[in-house]
């Protein structure tokens, strides 16, 4: 079985975890993760403008009752969890990472033969997203508690826990990464399978994979911005682990 697998894998077309690469300031970087990136961030920049610029109080546009919903839906999950005035900026973020993530992930459904991808199927993209979430979280901890009260979640009573709490502060940013990074490479992976099927198969099995690729990549941008407003939430709570 897992001779037929490292078969299939390196079929011609079917390249995994390779990138075509440069070199900028002596870092090397994916290009094709680069610049699906840069096109997923162009686009929500535009729409984000555009809605800014067309926004009205009478009837709203498609894609205003889109946005308004979605930012309710957050606000609603961010007062619940620990006020929005305790972490006022936990709504734009979560949001905003939402419509990236997803536009992200989208992209793996658009015919460009390779040209963009869904730069979360890279694992550079994934866990880039996951320090900043975490970094940010506990900053917020330490300004909300003074790095004394903070200190408190991890080397608290009872002490025999205390290296479970670093365990588990680790994993986070792991799960958060590889979580989103798995799902999106085994699509991008799925969709260059089925691209080796009879000529006749593929377009009807490609388009039922891209549509429940779609809905993929929309439950795993929800979850990311989920945890993210739950992982804040932990930071500002009273109580200890």
């Amino acid at each position: 079985m897992n001779g037929m697998l490292l078969g299939v894998l390196t079929e011609p077309g079917i390249n995994v975890g390779n990138h075509p690469r440069f070199t900028l300031f002596g870092l090397e970087m994916n290009q094709d993760t680069v610049l699906s990136t840069l096109v997923a961030g162009g686009i929500l920049i535009g729409l984000a403008l555009w809605m800014r610029f067309h926004i009205t109080d009478g009837v709203p546009s498609k894609l205003q009752l889109m946005f308004e919903g979605l930012v309710k839906f957050i606000e609603d999950l961010v007062e619940e969890g620990m006020g929005i005035r305790t972490a006022p900026f936990a709504v734009p973020l979560a949001v905003t990472l939402f419509a990236f993530i997803l536009l992200a992930n989208w992209l793996e459904v658009v015919p460009t033969d390779h040209v963009l991808i869904a730069p979360t199927s890279d694992i550079n993209l994934p866990a880039a997203l996951a320090v900043l979430v975490l970094g940010w979280v506990h900053l917020f901890g330490i300004r909300k508690k003074g790095l004394i009260g903070y200190a408190k979640h991890f080397m608290g009573a009872p002490y025999w826990l205390i290296p479970f709490r670093f365990i588990e502060e680790v994993a986070k940013p792991l799960s958060l990464a590889l979580r989103l990074f798995g799902n999106l490479f085994a699509g991008g992976l799925m969709i260059a399978l089925i691209g080796l099927l009879p000529i006749y198969a593929i377009a009807p099995t490609e388009v039922v994979w891209k549509l429940f690729g779609m809905f993929i990549g929309l439950i795993q941008a929800l979850i990311f911005s989920l945890l993210t407003i739950v992982y804040f939430s932990g930071a500002a709570s009273e109580e200890a682990h």
